[in-house]
């Protein structure tokens, strides 16, 4: 299989749309919410108007199968720790969005090659300082993937299976 990655285009919306609503509902199995899942309804304010915010995809011939998202967005207090907030500031932080595969496309490197032009695409851009993310330990090898690219700030998971549980990682800009 041929697969181009690439920063998204408008083109490429209502695909990335679908890859990203597809996995909350078939893979995290709670479906859409509104307070934290905005991005996703309108890709295109979120990734392609702001200048520091990026969306790219993997694209295999018209249909995209992967995502990544980039915004100049820090993480918030509550729900996260107040350290993190301060450690984390929205002038200087980028933060990973939306790094997801469709099942049928795993396991061809596509969520690593996106994560990499991302990260290339923060480090380029003048202001950005810190690329963070957290991500939920429930989804399977998550840990061991963000694990081999980057580096673990905080394991926050309490252990009960209904709620959360939050690892947050910085990925070196250098």
């Amino acid at each position: 299989m041929s697969y181009e990655l690439r920063q998204a285009t408008e083109a490429d919306l209502d695909g990335a749309r679908g890859v990203m609503l597809d996995t909350f509902y078939r893979e995290f199995s709670y479906g859409y919410q509104p307070q934290w899942h905005a991005d996703a309804i309108d890709p295109r304010a979120a990734y392609l108007a702001p200048p520091r915010h990026a969306l790219f995809v993997a694209v295999l011939g018209d249909e995209v199968v992967a995502t990544t998202g980039v915004r100049a967005q820090a993480p918030k207090s509550p729900p996260h720790p107040e350290w993190i907030a301060r450690r984390y500031p929205p002038e200087t932080t980028a933060q990973l969005f939306r790094v997801y595969v469709r099942p049928e496309h795993r396991r061809f490197g596509l969520a690593r090659s996106l994560v990499h032009l991302a990260t290339e695409f923060v480090a380029a851009t003048p202001g950005y300082e810190r690329l963070y993310l957290h991500t939920d330990a429930r989804v399977p090898g998550v840990d061991k993937f963000w694990g081999s690219l980057a580096v673990e700030i905080l394991d926050a998971r309490d252990g009960d299976p209904d709620h959360f549980q939050t690892i947050h990682y910085e990925i070196p800009l250098s």
